[in-house]
Parts: structure tokens; C-alpha cells; sequence
């Protein structure tokens, strides 16, 4: 059965992280928390702003992204 939670591996400077970290743990949240926030404000904000993602795109890339 697959999971219905997505993976990602995410590359970027230590220090960066080690703030970021910091940043969730202000917020009282995981990083992970913090990140998965921050995606969705910045995809909702996007929809909101510029257009709402076709469905018929996140179909043909569900299975490849």
C-alpha cells in the first residue's frame, strides 16, 4: 500500500537549517511542521495571486514528481 504522505529531499546550506529549525521551534512546530506550512501557504497564496493548478496537470505528474 503506498503512503499517503510524499518524501522529499531538500539540499541546502547547514546554517540555513539550523536557523530554519530555529524558526520552527519559535512557532512550536517540528521542521518538518514549519516546512509543510510554509508549502502550503506559498501554493495557496500562488492559486490565489496568479491560477489555481490545473487538476489535469497534477494527474499526469502525480506519478512522476
Amino acid at each position: 500500500m503506498r503512503s499517503k504522505t510524499a518524501k522529499f529531499t531538500l539540499r541546502t546550506d547547514p546554517e540555513l537549517l539550523l536557523k530554519f529549525h530555529y524558526v520552527a521551534e519559535y512557532n512550536a512546530r517540528s521542521a518538518n511542521r514549519e516546512l509543510d506550512s510554509l508549502i502550503r501557504k506559498h501554493v495557496s497564496e500562488f492559486e490565489k495571486k496568479i491560477e489555481k493548478i490545473p487538476s489535469d496537470w497534477l494527474e499526469e505528474n502525480r506519478r512522476t514528481k
